[in-house]
């Protein structure tokens, strides 16, 4: 009969009846002391004394652990075990024939073994120590080499070609894994951090989120051998969320205990109405954790209310600043301009950080800032195309809706978000479902003042934006498909970061008694502005010790209406540690100011690492922002003086990207264009790498890009199977009102009236060159790009910079509108679609001239003098 076998109640009472039928056979010498008489003889009654000793020992053990089962069992978590041992079949290269061969990966041990077959015996296998480096290949996605250390220091190249490119990601996620597991490094210069945002729809959300968690869903998602690697934090963001704060946080802790084995800690949480950011670390991070700050910001209506709005969280992890904001932005697809200001407001008085960085705004005061949230930006389309991006959606036509995405938009012609960067989309819409399914769009509403539409579109997203240098990589980025309670669906977005941790020095302080500086050379600041006045830079950096001030600085006219300020002999800076190694880690922060108002004509971040650390001094270019807005660009040269050293090698640089013939040739063009860009002074534009991509397969111009109703099957799986709540029949379609939708939405110029890149189909001699995705299908690979820069053949000439006469002095409120509500009006839109693109452009506005007082006139006089 087995031990555990037995009751509660019966163990109790065999016990007591053990213990007495004992004592029978020992005599009692005193109250409670028990002693095996010494003057007993028999065998058989000794035997039996010992049978007796064990079983009530037995008992006794069994009894405590059916106790500790019985009152504690409805407290004990199921946990998820250790990192199991996982097999990879792969194809090996030998001689160029490809044999199936197996990988086992054994991160708890740290090994990787080498056999023939699944089930055989082990032909080789290598120590973590053992395995210097993992190469991807870009031209074939599941394709990956690997180097190993072998007898006598020499190295070893093995390719393998894995299943599917997501077989492959998941590899090299448990290798890495495995190294920092087993690495030598007391701290970690690595994190994994999860986001995600959801609007919850003032809706309890179901009993089972661990989805949401896992990356399970659609998109780019996790693979599922790489399910058990968790994550160092967790920042979950929430709008509309009924819930109280305790009762949330009781959820996400219990969920994540069911899908991981490690403890998590609350950090801090921050909550307006009911908009809500937490943030969760594991109990190992606690104590590198430190300068935690929450705040919140009300856009609603007057900016009183919080019903919209946005909250924050920052900390320092060792000697990395990180910062998380979750927005819920304006709604409804015509409130674009509110959006817009919704954004600036947030950037602006949303206070968090270090408070020596007041000169900077969100942007400049973190190593690593995340944005997320319910933006609400929506799919700009007319509303009689709702049955056709439905149709999409259905065959997975996404990046031919992202092209009329607002915020893709936006982003293009530099109105918000400058300089962040968001992972290429491959997820359908997240908004609106109906409640209770993921394969019906809700996407109109009866109300009171007529019908409403709500066109499915991406309103729940995730961007970042880091200090130059520094390593993110978006490894997952989706939406669930099994968390149904709102009408949108949990997105999450994964990340590996690069941290930088608490120094300590290697070299002797006795060898040397030099003392380190950091020296800048031949440096400009070029201004979009026309306010003639001197300026000098304030330099604020954590290896400083206080903010450096530099002298003051005459500025000349520069070409286009820019201004020129050129900075003599700049002040010496002197870091806290002079050692190369520390410096190479490091940021500096400049601001360039007013001396007649010490106001900020632009902020900007200089990296001091560099490849090279021997070829001194480097140079280096960095544009300038205040207040969300480009305003200029500052460039020269570092050079510095510290004891020789070299950067120490990261974690993270154990995944390399191969760098195939046709990647090495677009790297050249993006260095060509890139120096262009730096020479003219041009603003960077972001644009995502797939909408460029699918510019070439839109319609002619005229109509829609590829919105017609084919006759293409639905993909199995697809998502979306209906219609709105309320059967619509949208009006006929005829040329003359669709041309008025054409794929190059009107965008009227920013300030300085620069060209701004159309949404227009290039020639087909200038299709870009596209590198496939690891992850998913053929894109392009990470970076942003400058709308020219994907053209293989030649390097676009930049757009000149225009006069900015517009403003007379520095771009300091982000309130001013540029004329953007007339342009959105239809009857605008149709004189616009028969325009040339050049004629959208705002014409060139010169300063007049001051002119003397005239003497008294009659109004008609006046009124011909002023026209």
């Amino acid at each position: 009969m087995e031990k555990r076998s037995l009751p509660y109640v019966e163990v109790t009472r065999t016990l007591p009846a053990l213990e007495s039928l004992q004592s029978t056979f020992e005599p009692q010498f005193s109250p409670g002391f028990r002693q095996r008489s010494p003057l007993s003889t028999d065998p058989g009654t000794s035997n039996m004394m010992s049978k007796l000793t064990q079983l009530t020992s037995m008992v006794s053990s069994l009894e405590e652990k059916v106790k500790t089962v019985l009152l504690e069992g409805s407290a004990v978590k199921h946990r998820r075990s250790l990192i199991p041992p996982i097999i990879f079949e792969v194809k090996a290269d030998s001689l160029g024939i490809f044999q199936k061969t197996h990988l086992k990966v054994d991160v708890e041990t740290g090994k990787l073994v080498i056999k023939k077959s699944k089930d055989g015996p082990d032909d080789k296998c290598y120590p973590s120590k053992k395995i210097l480096q993992l190469i991807k290949s870009q031209k074939l996605p599941n394709k990956l080499v690997i180097v190993l250390e072998t007898e006598k220091e020499k190295t070893l190249r093995k390719e393998y070609v894995f299943a599917d490119s997501k077989k492959r990601e998941g590899f090299c996620q448990l290798l890495q894994q495995m190294k920092n597991k087993h690495s030598d490094q007391l701290e970690p210069d690595m994190l994994s951090i999860f986001t995600g945002t959801w609007n919850m729809g003032d809706a309890h959300p179901p009993k089972d989120i661990t989805s949401w968690f896992l990356c399970k869903g659609q998109g780019k998602t996790r693979d599922e051998t790489a399910d058990y690697i968790e994550h160092d934090i967790y920042v979950i963001g929430t709008q509309e969320d009924p819930l109280n704060e305790k009762e949330w946080v009781e959820i996400l802790l219990r969920s994540l205990n069911e899908i991981t084995t490690a403890d998590y800690k609350l950090i801090t949480i921050q909550t307006l109405w009911n908009i809500r950011i937490v943030i969760l670390a594991k109990q190992e991070h606690a104590h590198r954790i430190s300068h935690v700050c929450t705040n919140s910001v009300k856009t609603g209506i007057a900016n009183t209310l919080g019903n919209k709005g946005a909250v924050g969280a920052s900390f320092v992890f060792n000697g990395t600043s990180f910062g998380f904001i979750n927005s819920h932005l304006t709604s409804g697809s015509e409130k674009k301009l509110r959006r817009k200001q919704n954004y600036f407001n947030i950037l602006r008085f949303l206070i968090m950080g270090d408070k020596k960085l007041i000169p900077f705004n969100l942007s400049h005061r973190f190593t690593h800032l995340f944005w997320l949230g319910d933006l609400n930006y929506r799919v700009q389309l007319p509303n009689n195309e709702a049955e056709n991006i439905v149709q999409k959606i259905k065959q997975q036509q996404y990046q031919e809706l992202l092209v009329f995405d607002q915020l893709n938009m936006e982003r293009i012609e530099s109105r918000v978000f400058l300089h962040f960067q968001e992972e290429d989309i491959s997820f359908p819409p997240t908004y609106r479902f109906e409640r209770g399914t993921r394969e019906r769009y809700c996407y109109t509403k009866q109300k009171a003042t007529g019908m409403k539409y709500n066109l499915p579109s991406w309103c729940d997203r995730v961007l970042w934006k880091s200090y130059p240098n520094m390593h993110v990589l978006c490894q997952s980025y989706g939406c669930t498909e099994d968390i149904m309670t709102s009408d949108h669906s949990p997105v999450f977005a994964t990340f590996q970061v690069g941290v930088t941790s608490q120094f300590v020095s290697k070299n002797n302080p006795t060898e040397s008694d030099e003392q380190g500086h950091i020296e800048l050379l031949n440096c400009k600041a070029t201004l979009y502005t026309k306010s003639h006045t001197k300026f000098y830079i304030e330099f604020h950096s954590t290896c400083l010790e206080n903010m450096v001030k530099s002298s003051e600085a005459e500025d000349q006219d520069g070409c286009n209406g820019t201004l020129i300020v050129m900075f003599g002999e700049l002040p010496k800076l002197t870091p806290i540690i002079s050692d190369l190694e520390y410096l190479l880690d490091q940021h500096l922060l400049i601001c360039i100011k007013s001396s007649d108002t010490d106001e900020s004509y632009g902020e900007g971040c200089i990296a001091l690492g560099m490849e090279d650390p021997q070829q001194q001094p480097f140079s280096f270019s960095t544009p300038l922002t205040h207040h969300g807005e480009e305003t200029g660009c500052f460039q020269g040269e570092i050079f510095l003086h510290a004891p020789c050293g070299k950067q120490r090698e990261k974690l993270y640089d154990f995944v390399k990207i191969e760098k195939d013939e046709a990647v090495v040739q677009k790297h050249q063009i993006k260095s060509q264009s890139s120096q262009q860009w730096e020479q003219s002074f041009c603003v960077d534009q972001i644009v995502p790498n797939q909408v460029l991509a699918n510019q070439v397969k839109q319609s002619p111009p005229g109509t829609p890009a590829g919105f017609k109703v084919t006759e293409q099957r639905a993909k199995p799986g697809s998502p979306v199977l209906g219609r709105g709540d309320t059967p619509v029949t949208p009006p006929a379609r005829n040329p003359t009102s669709i041309q008025k939708f054409g794929p190059c939405p009107s965008a009227r110029g920013p300030p300085s009236t620069r060209q701004q890149e159309s949404f227009c189909p290039p020639a087909s001699d200038d299709i870009p060159e596209m590198v496939d995705n690891p992850l998913y299908g053929p894109v392009n690979t990470g970076s942003n790009p400058l709308p020219g820069q994907n053209r293989p053949h030649k390097p676009p000439e930049p757009a000149p910079r225009k006069n900015p006469a517009v403003r007379q002095r520095s771009m300091t409120y982000s309130t001013s509108e540029r004329k953007p509500a007339v342009l959105e009006k239809a009857a605008v839109k149709n004189v616009l679609s028969a325009m040339a693109p050049n004629s959208v452009t705002r014409p060139e506005i010169v300063a007049p001239k001051p002119r003397p007082p005239l003497p008294a006139k009659s109004h008609a006089l006046r009124e011909t003098q002023n026209n």
